[in-house]
């Protein structure tokens, strides 16, 4: 369990930090967009599991390879939602910021970020989703260690009690990657909740 959840935050805080990073740049600048954004919706459509027998070529079967395996999966989730949320900000309240006064960097932080917000934690719902997905798949094929492995192991010695153990185990971290979601979101949205109960 210990190696599986290490692959799997490791290649989440990386493909995540990525794709928020590209996210961000395509969404706030129209030259970024037009360099990059093609580019990155093109590789986008490519399934990433098929990407496995290339990065275990490239790779090898270790630490490396599976956790770039993940760090594919949860980079464009996280990059499409944060592209899309930053892009769809109501044009009205950027305006009505600037009529404030406010500087480009209260711009963002005051109104952009804020506006997009929602979105970006909707694809951070959906990469925890992806990250386990594709560290089952991994683990399964190119692995001597973590969840996925044991399963493997366990199928070719028909061992159905262990199998079944993975399996409540895998769905387990998913609960708790759900819950952690949940908080994240009422952590960062408890501004809205505010605002709602003020209008009330």
């Amino acid at each position: 369990i210990s190696i599986s959840l290490y692959r799997a935050t490791t290649g989440f805080v990386i493909g995540g930090l990525a794709g928020f990073i590209l996210g961000l740049a395509n969404g706030l600048s129209k030259i970024s967009r037009l360099l990059f954004d093609s580019t990155i919706q093109m590789l986008r459509n490519i399934p990433h599991l098929s990407l496995i027998p290339l990065v275990i070529i490239l790779l090898g079967i270790g630490e490396t390879a599976k956790i770039s395996l993940v760090t594919i999966g949860v980079m464009f989730p996280i990059y499409i939602n944060t592209f899309h949320g930053i892009s769809t900000v109501d044009p009205n309240l950027i305006e009505m910021g600037k009529s404030y006064g406010l500087s480009k960097r209260q711009l963002f932080t005051k109104i952009i970020f804020p506006g997009a917000l929602p979105t970006i934690l909707v694809g951070v719902r959906y990469a925890l989703g992806v990250m386990w997905t594709t560290l089952i798949v991994a683990e399964t094929i190119s692995s001597n260690s973590g969840i996925g492995y044991m399963a493997s192991n366990a199928q070719e010695f028909m061992d159905m009690e262990t199998v079944l153990l993975c399996i409540v185990i895998y769905a387990l971290l998913g609960k708790v990657s759900d819950l952690i979601a949940n908080a994240l979101e009422d952590i960062c949205l408890d501004w809205q909740k505010k605002g709602g109960a003020v209008n009330d």
